[in-house]
């Protein structure tokens, strides 16, 4: 039997800022007064669906997705955003390791709000 999917578990915040600084910072802000950068605002991110932040020109698959922004969409996500929406414009590799996209989304539920 395959072992169990791994999902998201609350991870470490110190750690997930780091994360964020190096590898999203360049294209993504958190505060609602910032704006938009190369990607959406990520203010107000966990409840919202993918592709509505306004005034960001997204691309039909990521408008189209239309699932809701948490934990776990988030987890799956951050893999590999490119497999998770096909045709996304989302220059990201993504994070391999389950404990930096713990760190990362833990970091980002607190700095989002």
């Amino acid at each position: 039997m395959p072992p169990k999917a791994e999902g998201f578990k609350d991870g470490d915040t110190k750690k997930g800022a780091n994360l964020f600084k190096t590898r999203c910072a360049q294209c993504h802000n958190l505060k609602e007064s910032e704006g938009n950068k190369i990607g959406p605002n990520l203010h107000g991110l966990f409840g919202r669906k993918t592709g509505q932040v306004e005034g960001f020109s997204y691309t039909d698959a990521n408008k189209h997705k239309a699932i809701t922004w948490k934990e776990d969409t988030l987890f799956e996500y951050l893999e590999n955003p490119k497999k998770y929406i096909p045709g996304t414009k989302m220059a990201f590799g993504g994070l391999k390791k389950g404990k930096d996209r713990n760190d990362l989304i833990t970091f980002l539920r607190e700095e989002t709000k």
